[in-house]
């Protein structure tokens, strides 16, 4: 599914967030969405996944706008896995997973075995069929991630947008995490803090500055030393690994942004 967002603004009590951004998503691209803390990503995510509707500017699935689409409609395109999931705390790891299937069932139509085996399937694709039985609450952090991954695979939507989902995990699953998206076959915008792994994984790359597209394109266009100075405010140094992917060394802050401390007494 192609995504398309023309001219996005979306603001917080007047305070603009997301200014005039413009991106053109391709059927079945990762793309890596960066920038520092407070820079739009979220928001802009969720503009995209149609849980806000912006002040100014047109987001599109295949062409169409989604401005009158219904919060049904929308589900059975897109995923959307938000930063700090939470769940109600009697849901099983399969309960949790199977509320991917509800925008496909009918109010007081439970489960049927077409959704026990996307359930099931889900659980497998991110390694967590051993805990299917056990409560959402048992799990650790990088569990609860990975089962809500899972829900959003449950969807079987055309794109996924996660929001710094590897925030909770260890090396390997992130890894693994990001090999699996790539994987997919759909379309995937990821908000992502580490640089180096969304070079690595990403096909295009959108870095945000202030609420605004500052660079968008291949992770070695978008990555340079300047750049990463002026929105990142730190000095690093690029490289390239055996594969061709830059990968960024940090070297010092560069602490424009930071009041001078004061000496001490």
């Amino acid at each position: 599914m192609r995504i398309t967002a023309e001219s996005l603004d979306w603001s917080v009590a007047g305070t603009p967030v997301v200014r005039g951004v413009s991106a053109d998503i391709a059927p079945g691209e990762t793309v890596g969405l960066l920038g520092p803390n407070g820079s739009g990503k979220s928001s802009l995510l969720r503009c995209l996944a149609g849980l806000r509707t912006p002040d100014a500017g047109t987001v599109r699935y295949d062409g169409a706008s989604v401005r009158e689409w219904s919060a049904r409609r929308i589900a059975r395109h897109v995923a959307f896995v938000e930063q700090e999931p939470g769940a109600d705390s009697d849901l099983s790891v399969a309960g949790l997973v199977g509320l991917g299937r509800t925008p496909f069932r009918d109010r007081w139509r439970g489960p049927d075995a077409t959704d026990r085996a996307v359930v099931a399937a889900a659980l497998e694709r991110v390694g967590l069929t051993a805990l299917a039985g056990r409560s959402w609450q048992a799990l650790s952090g990088g569990e609860r991630q990975r089962a809500h991954l899972a829900r959003a695979l449950a969807q079987q939507p055309y794109a996924l947008l996660l929001d710094e989902p590897t925030n909770h995990l260890d090396v390997g699953h992130r890894l693994e995490l990001m090999e699996l998206l790539a994987a997919t076959g759909q379309t995937v915008v990821v908000a992502l803090h580490d640089l180096s792994l969304a070079a690595r994984h990403c096909d295009r790359l959108l870095l945000l500055h202030h609420g605004r597209l500052v660079a968008a394109g291949p992770p070695a266009a978008v990555l340079t030393a300047e750049r990463l100075a002026e929105v990142f405010d730190v000095e690093a140094e690029l490289t390239t690994d055996s594969l061709g992917h830059p990968t960024v060394t940090y070297r010092r802050p560069l602490g424009t942004r930071l009041p001078a401390s004061r000496p001490a007494p």
